[in-house]
């Protein structure tokens, strides 16, 4: 993994002999703008490839860095590009376009994920990855632990900042015991890490990773349970019981109105008390009660 750069030049280079290493999904309105920005003031900065020679001896190059501005001047109906020409040999040019696209600015969560998980399958340690790509080296070391562990859905979490790294770690660490995994939660909000619309967020993280696993793969429809007649016996039971429980609180609670309307009226039959209400402006009801503590709907 011995890096062998040279001191490049920057030439013109045709857009169909460049192949994307590392190509990505990008988002349509930033790249509307990099269009337009290139369309209005030319290209500011120029993208780094590095040259190859097919078997048939025809030139041809790897993309390092640029794949927005190259795929902007295409839609352009640019033919070429000007390019930054370095000689790389293909690892460090594939570790070189990982480090680009994860030390980028805007990023996807699992785009993220999936570069560093990339450079620690070509070799390179928590250390080394953290000096190429900017990021901290504690971040790293936390992130590949749980990319070892499989834990995608807190990983993502973490990036998203729903979770704090040292929640999610601690959440591994305490594996299926659930009191473990609360107080990993209650030790983070203690500290601040977590109040709020955080600790919301990352209750329902943690729900998802256990109804649906510790992965995120968009492409794998959900399993559906199998319907039997059983199945449905039980799910008409817990409905019967459902149903139950909202009559049984709907009655407790029609007998507790009784109870308050019944006392209103015995207190609206104490002349001294009605005086004190008016004088304190007291004296009205809402509808629903006036309707039945004043037959006519008005106070006496």
């Amino acid at each position: 993994m011995t890096a062998q750069l040279s001191v490049g030049e920057v030439r013109s280079v045709q857009i169909d002999k460049i192949e994307v290493l590392n190509p990505r999904e990008r988002n349509s309105r930033a790249f509307t703008e990099v269009v337009a920005n290139i369309k209005a003031i030319g290209l500011k900065k120029p993208i780094v490839v590095t040259p190859r020679t097919l078997d048939d001896g025809a030139e041809h190059y790897l993309l390092i860095c640029g794949e927005g501005r190259l795929k902007a001047f295409k839609s352009l109906g640019e033919t070429a590009i000007p390019a930054l020409v370095i000689v790389a040999s293909d690892e460090d040019a594939f570790i070189m376009s990982l480090a680009e696209n994860i030390a980028r600015r805007q990023w996807r969560p699992l785009e993220l994920l999936a570069g560093i998980e990339q450079l620690r399958d070509a070799g390179y340690t928590a250390k080394q990855i953290a000096t190429k790509t900017g990021l901290a080296f504690k971040y790293v070391q936390g992130m590949l632990t749980l990319l070892q562990q499989g834990e995608q859905r807190l990983l993502v979490a973490v990036e998203k900042g729903a979770i704090p790294l040292n929640a999610a770690l601690a959440i591994v660490g305490a594996g299926k015991d659930e009191q473990a995994v609360q107080a990993a939660l209650q030790e983070a909000y203690e500290s601040g890490t977590l109040r709020g619309r955080r600790l919301i967020d990352a209750r329902r993280v943690l729900e998802r990773r256990a109804s649906l696993g510790r992965t995120i793969d968009k492409n794998t429809p959900r399993k559906r349970a199998d319907v039997s007649t059983s199945s449905l016996v039980r799910t008409y039971q817990k409905e019967v019981e459902r149903q139950k429980l909202v009559v049984r609180k709907a009655g407790f609670t029609q007998q507790r109105l009784l109870f308050v309307v019944s006392a209103l009226q015995e207190l609206f039959q104490d002349e001294n008390f009605t005086n004190l209400l008016r004088a304190e402006g007291l004296d009205t009801l809402p509808k629903y009660l006036a309707e039945r503590v004043w037959p006519d709907g008005r106070r006496a």
